[in-house]
Order: C-alpha cells, then sequence, then structure tokens
C-alpha cells in the first residue's frame, strides 16, 4: 500500500532552497561539473528527485506544495522584460529573427528524426512528433495539449508518454548546454566583451547579468521598488490572461509569461522614455536570478523520474538519438549562423536548454555560464524572447504541417 505524505508550504519552500544548496555543494566538490557548467538546481533537483523515486519504489510518496513555482517564474520573465530597454532592442533587433530562423529549422529537424526514427521502429509515426518538437521544443504544457488532440482526433492516447518525454527533454537540456558552449568557449578563445570577473555593475550600470556571483549593490528600498513593478507585472499578465480568456480572443491568447515579459518591456521603456523613475538594474538582477533559481529547484524537485524509467525503449532510443543531434545541431549551426563569437557561444548553450527543454532551463544554462566566462546581455535577450514567444506560434505552424503529411 502507498502511503502519501503531504508536505507543507513552508517545508516546500525550505527543500527548494535545500535543492540550490546541495547543487551548490555538489558543483564545488565535482570537478567535471563546474568545468562543464551545469547548473545548481539541474544538480540539486535531480538528487532530490532521485530520492523520492527511491522513496517511490517503497511505496512512499511526497507531495510538495508549491503554490509559488508560477508566480516565480512570472516574475522572472518579467526581470527579463524589464532588462529589454528599446535602446537593446534597437541594437540585438536583428539577432532575435535571425535565432528565430534557426530555432524554427531545427524544430523542422527535430520532427523529420523522431518521425523517421519512429517509422524506423515500427512505431505509429505520430509518435515521432511526441519525441519531437510536441514535447521537446514545447515543453510539458505543449505536450498535454497535443496528447488530448492525439487523443480526440486520432484515438491515440499519448498522455503519458508525453509527459515522460518532456520531463527527459528537462533534464537533458539542461545537462548538455553547458558543455556545448563551454567546448566553443574554450576551443575558439572566445571572451565576453565585457570581461571575465569583476564589477561589471560599477563599470556598466545599466547591465543586466543573471551572475549569482555578481557583487551587487542594493539597498531594501530598491529591492521593494523592483519587487512592486514585478509583482505588478504578474498580476498584470494574470489579469490580462483571464480577460483573453473571458472574450475567447484566440489570436491573442499566449501563455502568462509571455505576458509578464511584454508588462516587462513596456515598464522598462515607458520609464526610460519619460525619464521620471530609473529602475535599479542590479535590484532586477538579483531578484531575477533568485526567481529563476527557486523555479527551477521546484520544477526539478517535483519531477517524477519513475515516468522515464517506463518510457518504451523505442522512444527512449528517438529521444537519445534527439539529445545527440540537438547538441551537434547548436555546436555547429547555431554558433556559426549567430556569428562565431562569445554570444554566439552562449547563445548555442541557451538553445540546447528550450530545443530540449524549457526556456528556464534555457537562461538557467547561460546563467551558470557567465557567472564564470562573463555577461552576454545579448543571449539574455534574444533566447528568452524567442523561446518565450516565437518558438511557440512557430512550433504549431510546423507541427500542422507535419501532420497533414503523416496523419
Amino acid at each position: 500500500m502507498n502511503t502519501v505524505y503531504a508536505i507543507g508550504e513552508l517545508e516546500s519552500f525550505l527543500v527548494a532552497i535545500l535543492v540550490l544548496f546541495i547543487g551548490h555543494t555538489v558543483n564545488r566538490h565535482v570537478t567535471a561539473f563546474k568545468k562543464y557548467n551545469i547548473p545548481e538546481p539541474i544538480v540539486g533537483g535531480l538528487i532530490i528527485a532521485s530520492v523520492i523515486t527511491l522513496l517511490h519504489f517503497n511505496q512512499i510518496s511526497l507531495e510538495f506544495t508549491l503554490s509559488m513555482q508560477n508566480t516565480l517564474m512570472l516574475m522572472f520573465f518579467a526581470t527579463v522584460g524589464l532588462a529589454a530597454s528599446y535602446k537593446l532592442l534597437m541594437k540585438g533587433g536583428s539577432k532575435v529573427f535571425l535565432f528565430l530562423g534557426i530555432a524554427s529549422l531545427y524544430i523542422v529537424i527535430q520532427n523529420a528524426v523522431g518521425v523517421s526514427i519512429a517509422t524506423a521502429l515500427g512505431l505509429e509515426p505520430l509518435m515521432g512528433l511526441i519525441a519531437g518538437s510536441i514535447t521537446l521544443s514545447g515543453g510539458h504544457g505543449t505536450g498535454a495539449a497535443w496528447a488530448q488532440t492525439f487523443s480526440e482526433d486520432y484515438g491515440i492516447n499519448t498522455l503519458e508518454l508525453a509527459m515522460a518525454a518532456a520531463t527527459f527533454g528537462l533534464v537533458m537540456g539542461g545537462i548538455i548546454g553547458g558543455p556545448v558552449a563551454q567546448r566553443l568557449i574554450h576551443k575558439n578563445g572566445l571572451v565576453s566583451s565585457y570581461g571575465i570577473g569583476g564589477n561589471h555593475h560599477k563599470d556598466h550600470p545599466d547591465l543586466v547579468t543573471y551572475d549569482q556571483l555578481e557583487e551587487d549593490r542594493v539597498t531594501a528600498k530598491s529591492i521593494l521598488e523592483v519587487m512592486f513593478i514585478l509583482l505588478l507585472c504578474v498580476a498584470g499578465a494574470k489579469w490580462f490572461g483571464s480577460l483573453i480568456a473571458y472574450f475567447d480572443i484566440g489570436w491573442l491568447k499566449m501563455p502568462d509569461f509571455v505576458y509578464a515579459l511584454f508588462f516587462g518591456v513596456m515598464i522598462a521603456n515607458i520609464t526610460e522614455l519619460s525619464r521620471g523613475y530609473k529602475i535599479n538594474s542590479e535590484s532586477v538582477d538579483v531578484l531575477g536570478t533568485v526567481s529563476l533559481s527557486l523555479f527551477l529547484a521546484m520544477a526539478l524537485m517535483n519531477l517524477k523520474l519513475w515516468e522515464i524509467f517506463d518510457l518504451a525503449i523505442p522512444l527512449l532510443i528517438i529521444l537519445l538519438v534527439q539529445t545527440v543531434v540537438l547538441g551537434l545541431f547548436a555546436y555547429f549551426v547555431t554558433f556559426r549562423l549567430m556569428g562565431s563569437n562569445y554570444d554566439a557561444a552562449v547563445i548555442a548553450g541557451g538553445h540546447c536548454g528550450f530545443g530540449m527543454g524549457a526556456t528556464p532551463t534555457a537562461v538557467m544554462n547561460m546563467g551558470a555560464l557567465v557567472s564564470r566566462t562573463g555577461p552576454s546581455p545579448q543571449a539574455f535577450m534574444v533566447v528568452p524572447i524567442v523561446g518565450a514567444f516565437f518558438i511557440d506560434i512557430v512550433n504549431a505552424i510546423i507541427l500542422q504541417g507535419y501532420l497533414s503529411i503523416i496523419a
């Protein structure tokens, strides 16, 4: 008989912080993890998830209360928006569309790989899409939505496999991003234009680095001010999402984190153009890093790793091949097309994150990198905007194209 233990809100939050401490401690003592910039929430989260999995197989289940998880995610994307001033957007805007083209090309390849291997292994070709961009570029939410469509339109029950595939992608995206980018940086002798080490905020006051090792000069007042702005973005995103749902405006329906990001963009540029108030970039940096770290810790400590164990061997083969293909694509294609420079290497590491998992994983990959190799504000603008907004639209269009051919 399975015994279920419900973990309270406060205790669950403490475990999330513990995940980060564990990840930090392990990374500090395991040279390979430190060398290849494996994000701390990935390391700590997998350790906690492994413990929970062992308990699961011993008929003990832990259920965490993580009501803050979604709010933390929205807060992080709001900080991405607050860091995107119109000057920065004008400077790097072309890179956004270039990366969107690269990511779109990869989705076509990702689905081709999935469908081809599924067919070769004697599976339904639609299973190749489940082990393709539906769950890997799309994540758990997209996987659940398409599983419902497959069940209703094609009579195929894929929900469990979709959730398992998305979980596998989330883990692998966080594991391969650091080594791919680190190899590119080391092999090509790349350095950040802002330099390595030092106090970047002192030399560049408007720079948001998402570097957890950065020395920040913040005050209680600046933290409270930025916290107010972030929560305003979060509340605005939820309100706007409810409004869109109420009036059933389909073309404006997007995940709440996209609304939070664009509320942040609007507030950042209104304040910059009006010059009536200057948002403290260091406080944005601190709160963005903390909210992202805690969100990912909560997501990973809640992983059901036994779902991966339940994967059919053929589907697991497809996912392993997808991991290798993405690593090679990011290394040889994304890096070169994005300019073969330091920013391109960081973006390649980010591409591994959301090409296999989710945008927060991509940003955590990049955050682990810049903590050691220097800031890359261009990467932190390009990857979240493409990963959080444009890629979902492109993914849906490409998937419809594949369905029209194979279904």
